[in-house]
């Protein structure tokens, strides 16, 4: 016997497999829904598309079979319907005006502007249910619940190495450490990032292009935005200029600043591809929050590390990280960690 627990569950399983059909691009959340009725049974599925579409509330009330009456269905969203008016109308009002009876979700929004749909839903007389499958929504949309909460981007740093660790020969050539299929995987994370940021050391040694493109070479539908960190000017002639966005030279060293700056364009998530002095940056300050490093089968000795000085004086310094997947691609192998969280006393 199907009990309401063990359907909320089995339908919040459904809407954040749903959200992840939507966007992760851009500075709206990915969120699924699922419309149960009375009986338990499916009514109608939905989810958010990207900035200025429905969301999934509002998307999946549409959906409904002509004729479905929307009084005494249960929403189960994936994340906490908002309740306020941007593109769009909040999506707490349309649930009550609908005269929907339950909403379950999973996580709250901690959205400044947009929380607090679930209180505005509770004083209009529908019940709400908090916290269904948690752990898993969190992990589902990750970057965009660690960017809303801090106010910065969702920091992604990559670097390819030799296994011992080198960046690059001591000559400084580094073309190329990683095989085919690595470099392909860069390019489809260029493209699922909202940003792309560099030093302006790396522009001047390595004249990047930073556009994400296919096997073939073509460019990619999506195209990060390209971002220049450092006080020295891009040349006019650098590759950079020829980007598909407009580049963003920052003028700065401030990575907070620069951040904070890049979160209030939009930007929810950045790519840093810099050399070790940005990338060693990032590690100092704390501010990556997953970690991609390309391991290659090679060794290259001499001084050209993946990471610079990051302060680690001694061993009870070292910067702790969580390993959460280890793909082998080609000959090579990407490790993805993260930081490790802090234990509370």
């Amino acid at each position: 016997m199907t009990t309401p627990s063990s359907a909320y569950d089995d339908a919040m399983r459904r809407a954040l497999e749903l959200a992840l059909r939507g966007t992760s691009l851009g500075p709206n959340p990915q969120v699924g829904c699922v419309l149960l009725r009375p009986d338990l049974t499916v009514a109608a599925e939905g989810w958010h598309r990207g900035a200025g579409t429905p969301h999934a509330e509002v998307d999946a009330l549409s959906r409904l079979a002509p004729g479905e009456s929307t009084v005494g269905l249960t929403a189960v969203v994936s994340l906490e319907p908002c309740d306020h008016t941007g593109r769009t109308g909040p999506c707490s009002e349309a649930l009550i005006g609908a005269g929907v009876s339950r909403v379950v979700y999973a996580v709250s929004d901690p959205g400044e502007s947009s929380s607090g749909g679930a209180e505005r839903l509770r004083r209009a007389g529908v019940e709400v249910v908090a916290g269904v499958l948690r752990d898993d929504a969190e992990e589902t949309i990750r970057p965009w619940l660690v960017a809303t909460r801090a106010g910065r981007p969702f920091v992604t740093l990559k670097w390819a190495s030799s296994l011992d660790g080198r960046a690059a020969a001591a000559d400084g050539t580094s073309r190329w450490i990683t095989g085919t299929a690595a470099r392909q995987h860069v390019h489809e994370q260029r493209a699922a990032h909202d940003a792309i940021l560099v030093g302006t050391g790396t522009v001047l040694a390595d004249d990047p292009g930073l556009t994400a493109r296919g096997d073939g070479g073509e460019l990619l539908a999506d195209q990060p935005l390209p971002v220049v960190v450092g006080h020295r000017p891009v040349p006019a002639d650098a590759e950079l200029r020829r980007h598909p966005r407009a580049l963003v030279e920052t003028g700065s060293r401030d990575l907070e600043a620069v951040l904070a700056d890049l979160y209030g364009r939009g930007v929810r998530s950045v790519f840093v591809e810099g050399g070790p002095t940005v990338a060693s940056e990032f590690v100092r300050r704390g501010l990556v929050d997953d970690y991609l490093v390309y391991l290659a089968p090679t060794l290259l000795g001499g001084p050209r590390t993946a990471l610079g000085d990051l302060g680690v004086a001694s061993i009870d310094g070292q910067v702790r990280l969580v390993t959460t997947r280890v793909t082998p691609l080609g000959d090579d192998v990407l490790i993805v960690a993260r930081a490790q969280p802090r234990r509370t006393p």
